[in-house]
């Protein structure tokens, strides 16, 4: 077999055990889906009037705050789920199973690959369910062409490949499955501090830098405008940027740890 072919197998193979393991032990994914679930439910039901009265035309309309918040939970979602990715890969680390992997006659960055695609697989699949939440309580997107669905499902699996690799690099990083949950908090916090809930400029002054500068902000404006037809500017190319800055980044970390000789 080719060195191609080899990589393929082995990778297959390491993306069946981790959805395997996924769904023998489906609490981490479910307790990590959860949240948005409840984000979403409780903006929308408990705050949604008085947001929507504060950034709309002065009604309180809670389809429209719904259409508002839907892009930012779907993104938050996305986070939320690679922190499972980084828990799977710290526990695999502290309990040897990689190690044992490096003496195998495999391809080594099988087990990686395995993980990542594992994880994005997970995040899609979230990413329909928390969809599926927010239609039932009356989320309509019928702005949206066949193209900017498309779009806006490219750019969703490249949030979460960037994500996951980052999300790999802490769990390879971290001591135990416990630290790798606290280190990849992060990517679930950064969507509140985010566009998510309230537009940037009405913000606090000194706050609207941290929510402006940051690879959430623009992905989620994005995404806001494919699905609800609303202006994306010049936030699309900032997105694809800081997605594919984050994958790389992420990648080579992961690799560079990895690769290191074990202690």
């Amino acid at each position: 077999m080719s060195s191609l072919s080899l990589a393929v197998r082995d990778s297959s193979t390491m993306l069946r055990r981790n959805l395997l393991h996924a769904r023998r032990y489906p609490s981490l994914t479910l307790n990590l889906l959860l949240t948005p679930v409840v984000l979403l439910l409780l903006f929308v039901y408990i705050f949604g009037g008085v947001m929507s009265a504060g950034i709309g035309s002065g009604g309180a309309d809670r389809s429209e705050y719904l259409a508002y918040i839907v892009p930012g939970i779907l993104l938050l979602t996305i986070g939320g789920t690679t922190i499972g990715s980084a828990v799977s890969v710290s526990t695999d680390m502290s309990e040897g199973i990689i190690a044992r992997f490096r003496t195998l006659a495999i391809h080594r960055g099988s087990v990686l690959i395995g993980h990542v695609v594992g994880s994005v697989l997970q995040c899609m699949m979230s990413v329909v369910l928390v969809g599926a939440v927010a239609v039932a309580i009356g989320f309509r997107s019928t702005d949206a062409t066949a193209l900017e669905w498309v779009l806006a499902l490219g750019l969703l699996t490249l949030v979460a490949l960037a994500l996951t690799w980052i999300a790999v690099g802490m769990g390879l990083s971290s001591p135990n499955a416990e630290a790798a949950s606290n280190n990849a908090m992060p990517l679930m916090i950064l969507p509140l501090l985010s566009s998510a809930f309230v537009p940037v400029d009405a913000m606090p002054g000194w706050f609207q830098p941290i929510a402006e500068y940051q690879p959430f902000t623009p992905a989620i404006e994005t995404l806001r405008g494919l699905l609800l037809g609303s202006e994306i500017g010049y936030n699309g190319w900032l997105a694809v940027v800081w997605c594919l800055g984050l994958a790389v980044l992420g990648y080579v970390w992961s690799k560079s740890l990895y690769d290191r000789d074990p202690e």
